[in-house]
């Protein structure tokens, strides 16, 4: 972050953030966080450098995501060498011989069963950590009123503060806080910022998302200027979050899955300067196994679900990457395409789903 406030290296972010020299101070060394009766007044920001790989190719480097958390080949097999005393260790439960990590790759669905109890546990807490209450930011616009590309890059500069608040928040109501330094939550949050982001959206905050913000958008109006202006990068991210939007509303991610996804990928042992690596390790595995455990569990006849949702996980990471190294001029436009798009598949879909009315013929005169 740059002493002006702007988000450093390329000077690429979701907007500025409005936080002074003595708060970036205080984030950065942790005291932030200690802090509970100033909390509601500080934002966070954060540089946008970090060199995320595509989900296709699986290479990861630097503040990269957790191989275990993206379904790697490396990472795979070690997984699927696991024994059942080891899974007990993770979740605490023991587990039947024949239940084996990813057994949805072998073809065939796992049989009903109970949740194991210490499953239970963890994800009722990560539940409890959540805010799930809708964004307080407003954005109802009477109607008639035409949005400008300021207003709109201005509100979507407040959605960011207020979403990044949340993730702060969050952090402090983890079931496993005191297991882990400030500092490391300090790096890990700096460099996870923006998927934990965009999984919120694409997640529990998608109803609002598109409809509230959408409405909005659609009384933005972009120039020819902005058009013609476009950049081939920005056509790529918008082609990304319009596909992933589907994706998630086709899985429709439970708030159950949703807080072991953000665990996952928030715990990332790849990050740099991390002073706790094989604490990270052990947590990111056990909510790891614990979301496949509630999976397999809740969706008995999907048995690929579990391996379907985390591989969104890399796809998150890429298109976030992609994302912050938007020009800041192009978020309003890029924005206004993907909720446009969205916003038209799923009235499709609702249209498609609705019964249909047969129509009597009108009668002779």
């Amino acid at each position: 972050i740059r002493e002006d406030g702007m988000p450093g290296g390329r000077n690429k972010s979701i907007g500025p953030v409005q936080i002074s020299d003595e708060e970036i101070e205080r984030i950065m060394s942790g005291q932030e966080f200690k802090d509970e009766a100033n909390m509601a007044e500080h934002t966070w920001g954060n540089n946008g450098d970090s060199d995320h790989s595509s989900p296709g190719n699986g290479v990861s480097d630097g503040n990269q995501p957790s191989p275990a958390s993206t379904l790697s080949s490396n990472r795979s097999a070690e997984l699927n060498g696991y024994t059942a005393a080891l899974r007990e260790q993770y979740i605490g439960s023991a587990v039947a011989q024949h239940y084996q990590f990813l057994p949805h790759l072998f073809g065939y669905a796992a049989q009903p069963r109970s949740l194991y109890p210490q499953s239970h546990t963890l994800i009722s807490q990560l539940v409890a950590a959540e805010e799930l209450a809708p964004l307080g930011t407003p954005m109802l616009i009477e109607d008639g009123y035409r949005v400008t590309q300021v207003e709109l890059f201005a509100l979507l500069c407040r959605l960011a503060d207020e979403l990044l608040f949340r993730q702060i928040s969050w952090i402090k109501k983890l079931p496993f806080f005191c297991e882990l330094s400030i500092e490391d939550y300090t790096r890990l949050l700096s460099a996870t910022w923006q998927e934990l982001i965009l999984l919120a959206c694409l997640t529990v905050y998608s109803a609002q998302i598109l409809g509230d913000l959408a409405n909005v958008t659609d009384k933005y109006t972009p120039s020819d200027h902005e058009l013609q202006g476009f950049s081939e990068d920005g056509m790529e991210v918008m082609e990304k979050l319009i596909y992933l939007f589907r994706k998630f509303h086709q899985l429709k991610v439970s708030n159950e899955e949703y807080a072991c996804m953000k665990a996952i990928n928030f715990l990332n042992q790849d990050i740099r300067g991390l002073t706790n690596v094989t604490q990270l390790e052990q947590l990111n595995k056990r909510y790891w196994y614990v979301c496949q455990d509630y999976t397999e569990y809740k969706y008995p006849h999907q048995p690929k679900r579990f391996p379907e949702i985390m591989m969104c996980l890399p796809e998150i990471r890429c298109i976030a990457g992609k994302l912050v190294n938007v020009p800041l001029e192009q978020l309003p436009l890029l924005f206004k395409a993907v909720l446009h798009s969205c916003k038209s598949s799923l009235n499709t879909y609702r249209s498609n789903s609705s019964p249909s009315v047969t129509k009597g013929s009108a009668p002779a005169n």
